[in-house]
This record gives C-alpha cells, sequence and structure tokens, in this order.
C-alpha cells in the first residue's frame, strides 16, 4: 500500500489549521449583548443538515481506499502548486467569515432569525456578496475534498452542501425581504447572493 505523499500531508495540515481557525471564530468570538429574537424561519435547519452532511462526504474516509492515495498527475511542481492553492482557498475562506461574522455582531445566528432592532447589514464582506459566510463555508468544502483527494465524494458533497445552503438563503432573505422591502431587494439587485456571475 503507498504512503501519502508530503505535499498531500502537508495540504491536508494546512486545511486542519485553517479548520481550526474556523471553529476558533465561532468558540472564541467575544459575544457581543444578548439580542432578543423577534422572528425566526424553522426551515432553515435543513438547510443546515444539508451542509453538514456535505461537509461529512468531503471528510469521508472510505475503508477500502487508502489513506491520501498518490496521484501521479498531482506529483511534483503540479502537486505544490494544488496544495498551495487548496491552502490558499482555505484561509481565505476563514479570513471571509471571520470578517462577515465580525461585521455582523450580535446579529449573527446560526439559524435564520431577526432580533429587535435588526439592521440591513450592507458594510464590510457584505458590499460584495449578500452571505459571505456561506461563500466562506463553500470555499472550506472545496479545499477540504481538494486536500482529501476523494474527487467522487468532492463533487457529492458540493451539490448536497449547495441544496442546504440555498435553503438557508432563501430563508433568510425571505425574513430579510419582509423586514425591509424595497432596500432589500435594492440591495439583491446590486449584490450576489453567494458567488459573483453564478449566484
Amino acid at each position: 500500500m503507498s504512503s501519502p505523499t508530503p505535499i498531500a500531508l502537508a495540504t491536508l495540515a494546512g486545511v486542519v489549521l485553517c479548520w481550526a481557525f474556523f471553529a476558533g471564530i465561532f468558540v472564541l468570538r467575544k459575544r457581543p449583548p444578548k439580542a432578543t429574537e423577534a422572528k425566526r424561519d424553522r426551515f432553515a435547519s435543513l438547510g443546515i443538515f444539508l451542509q453538514m452532511c456535505g461537509y461529512f462526504l468531503a471528510f469521508f474516509q472510505p475503508p477500502w481506499q487508502p489513506f491520501l492515495p498518490p496521484v501521479v498527475a498531482l506529483s511534483g511542481v503540479a502537486g505544490i502548486v494544488l496544495g498551495i492553492f487548496t491552502v490558499g482557498i482555505a484561509a481565505a475562506s476563514g479570513w471571509l467569515i471571520e470578517s462577515a461574522v465580525r461585521t455582523l455582531g450580535k446579529q449573527w445566528a446560526l439559524r435564520a432569525r431577526l432580533v429587535d432592532a435588526h439592521q440591513l447589514i450592507t458594510v464590510g464582506p457584505y458590499a460584495h456578496i449578500r452571505n459571505p459566510i456561506y461563500t466562506g463555508m463553500l470555499g472550506m468544502l472545496i479545499a477540504t475534498g481538494l486536500a482529501m483527494e476523494h474527487w467522487t465524494a468532492l463533487i457529492a458533497a458540493v451539490v448536497i452542501f449547495s441544496i442546504g445552503m440555498v435553503i438557508r438563503v432563501r430563508c433568510e432573505e425571505g425574513l430579510l425581504r419582509a423586514e425591509f422591502g424595497e432596500e432589500f431587494e435594492e440591495y439583491a439587485r446590486r449584490v450576489p447572493a453567494v458567488l459573483p456571475g453564478l449566484y
């Protein structure tokens, strides 16, 4: 059985470090004063579940396959370039998520909700993407799949994650549309939801 290449191990280690940063954003962040919840959309929980299923697929290690199997086309210089690219995606995604969570402050929540005196945030990363946290989460998923080198699983993970992401975006933006009306519609016309040029 072939052993993982140093490039593959270094790439995976880099992505895992980015995951530690990702977790630290939520675990170690300074808690703002608790806001009173005004509205919530519970259907968004289905989106969360599907996104978690996507992450599971990206991390899943099939028992019949070797860990980080060497890929001839990705060895040498090509492997180094892919490794840098993969860790770069993870690092940029972590930075984007941290910036978005910090910008939201007390309005950030795991589930779709509005709080009392909710504001429509259109500054920072929200000036360029309406849902930058989901953009970052998708980037983390792709980086993880690339680092684990399970291409079929990565494709399935992206599809399942994306369905969950669309559910969450629609639930959350439904609440914002109901609350802010034309102000949100104008914002949505100017700024893409998750991926510029695609969605």
